[in-house]
Order: structure tokens, then C-alpha cells, then sequence
């Protein structure tokens, strides 16, 4: 079991990468109480010093195992590019750091669980930045499917369409990079179909690749073994409303706003017709709730979140895994 953070502080936070994710997490770590950005690290130095001067006292590295091996750093934030998420979490890791690793941990399943192995032999946290699975509305839904208030679930739909021109520089369209759009995209339905249903007895793919061989837009359909369906879409070209929806035997919910980080929730239940508002609305960007998860668990002394098991993060992986491998995506040096 990992030491507990002492309540008496606040938890001092490095962040591996200075992009555009690392940007608007550490301003949301500051709006959250009890959190401070103590460190930045980029391949970058002066990226790093232009991030750090955004945020007072926070120090900046031009490399990334200074960082690691900074006492004055409680937890680190893995948010550098998807080929990266490996190296840099096993490099916090064996510096003994609790890590928030952002989606996806890794490239693949096998990667997730060696990463998550990796946290358990050292006894630190660990925990993908799902931020999804942490954000009160979708805790709601969770909280009202449980109590029986639309039935047994039946089905789930759920959608996430970028708009996004093929671009070959872009990093969504590099493959190199770990683009396309199921690591990018495709992770948040995946993600909101395996809250609600669990693991798919049967998954069917189809989709379509750019030409850059990045899978560009990928369906997917599970069947369980109880008989209820998902339908789950991604695309990085086409635009969608990134709704999500739940389907029960005496009604459903569907999610306002996207799906992945929802502005209110529509019910349709037993009781009637319902709406409830976001709890977090017009508070930073809408990650305080994983930010406060970590600090809770460091807190607390767990080496997982309850909210984002480890178990769950790979089964999802594993599931992104199946699709890309029917579709015929595969990344150097996988």
C-alpha cells in the first residue's frame, strides 16, 4: 500500500509535456484545492520555461528524468504524445512517482498491463486520465442505471466525430505518432459502452482508413451475453453531435453536451421525465473531478482508483486492440 500524502500540504504536481492537454489540465490542477503545478518538462527547455512562467513557483526542466527524480513533485502527469505514454510512465514509475497517465496509457493492451504491473511492483498509484469516468453526470447515469430507475439495460449508442480535414502532418493522422481516430476518439465511446454494459460477448468492426493508413472512422457493434447491443462510432473527418445514450427496459438517458464530458443529462425513466444540470459547470474545463480523484487516492494511500480500475482500463484497451487489428492498423515498432 502506498504512504499517504500528508493532508497538511498541497499535492505538488509535475507535468511531462508542455502541449495543448498539459495546458489546460495544469489550469484546472490550479483551480482545484489543495493542488499546485510544482513542475513542467519538455523536450523543449525554453517550451518548458514559457509553460512554468504561467504558474507561480513552478520549475522547468529540459529534460524529462529531472523531472521524475524531482522531490518537491508528489505525482507527474504523463501528457506527452501516445508513443511516449510507455517510456515516460515507466520512467515516473521507477522514480518512484505515482503517475496520471493520459489516454491512452498506451498504444496497446499488452503495454497498459505492463505499466499498471510495473506501478504495482514499485507500490505507487497509478490511474488513466479518463476523465469521463469521473465526471459527476456520468457518475449520475451510473448511479441511476444501478438503482434500477430505467430497467435492465438493454442498449448503449454513443458517438465521437472530430471534423477534422485529413491533414498527413497532423498528429491525428500520423501513424508514427499513434494517430487515428480510436486511441483519439474512439477510447471515449468505447469507454461509455463498457460502463454500461461491461465486456462485449461479440464485437463486429468496420470502418475505413485515410491515406496515411491511420483508421479514420471505425463502427463498432457489441452484443453481450445477456442479449443487449452498442453501437459505437468514431471519426476523425466527420463531424457529430458526441452524444451519448443509454436504453433501458422502462426508459433511458441521454447525455447533453458531448458524451465524454456531458452538460446535462435527459431522463426518461419509471418516475417520469427529468432533467438534471452539470454540477461543474462554469469550473475550468471540466478535469477538477479526476484531479480531485488522484488527491484522494494519494490521500488515502490507494495504488488504484475505484472509479478508473486498472482491470478496466486494459479490458479497453484490449477492445481497441480487436478493432484496429480488423481494420489493419498497426503501429511501427508494435
Amino acid at each position: 500500500m502506498p504512504t499517504p500524502l500528508p493532508d497538511d500540504r498541497p499535492i505538488r504536481w509535475g507535468l511531462l509535456g508542455a502541449g495543448g492537454i498539459a495546458h489546460t489540465v495544469a489550469r484546472d490542477i490550479v483551480m482545484t484545492d489543495g493542488n499546485v503545478v510544482a513542475a513542467v518538462a519538455a523536450r523543449s527547455a525554453q517550451r518548458a520555461s514559457a509553460f512554468a512562467s504561467e504558474f507561480a513557483g513552478c520549475r522547468a526542466y529540459g529534460d524529462y528524468e529531472q523531472l521524475v527524480n524531482d522531490d518537491g513533485v508528489d505525482v507527474v502527469y504523463v501528457a506527452t504524445t501516445h508513443p511516449h505514454h510507455r517510456e515516460h510512465a515507466l520512467m515516473a514509475i521507477a522514480a518512484g512517482k505515482p503517475v496520471l497517465i493520459e489516454k491512452p496509457v498506451a498504444l496497446t493492451a499488452a503495454h497498459t498491463a505492463e505499466i499498471f504491473e510495473a506501478a504495482k511492483q514499485a507500490d505507487v498509484f497509478a490511474m488513466e486520465a479518463m476523465w469521463m469516468r469521473t465526471n459527476p453526470l456520468i457518475r449520475k447515469a451510473e448511479a441511476l442505471v444501478d438503482a434500477g430507475a430505467i430497467g435492465d439495460v438493454r442498449g448503449v449508442r454513443a458517438e465521437f466525430g472530430l471534423g477534422l480535414r485529413f491533414d498527413p502532418e497532423h498528429r491525428l493522422y500520423d501513424l508514427a505518432n499513434g494517430g487515428g481516430a480510436l486511441l483519439d476518439l474512439g477510447v471515449y465511446p468505447v469507454t461509455f459502452g463498457y460502463l454500461f454494459l461491461g465486456q462485449p460477448e461479440s464485437v463486429a468492426v468496420t470502418g475505413s482508413l485515410a491515406a496515411s493508413g491511420t483508421d479514420e472512422t471505425v463502427a463498432m457493434q457489441w452484443r453481450c451475453a445477456d442479449g443487449s447491443t452498442a453501437q459505437l462510432w468514431c471519426s476523425a473527418p466527420v463531424s457529430s453531435p458526441n452524444r451519448g445514450a443509454i436504453y433501458g427496459t422502462e426508459g433511458w438517458i441521454l447525455t447533453e453536451g458531448q458524451a465524454h464530458r456531458p452538460t446535462g443529462l435527459i431522463v426518461h425513466g419509471r418516475d417520469g421525465v427529468h432533467h438534471i444540470d452539470d454540477p461543474i459547470a462554469g469550473q475550468g474545463s471540466g478535469y477538477g473531478p479526476e484531479i480531485a480523484e488522484v488527491g484522494r487516492c494519494l490521500r488515502t494511500g490507494l495504488s488504484e482508483s475505484p472509479l478508473i480500475p486498472h482491470a478496466d482500463t486494459i479490458a479497453i484497451m484490449g477492445l481497441l486492440d480487436h478493432a484496429r487489428a480488423e481494420l489493419g492498423v498497426r503501429y511501427p515498432g508494435e
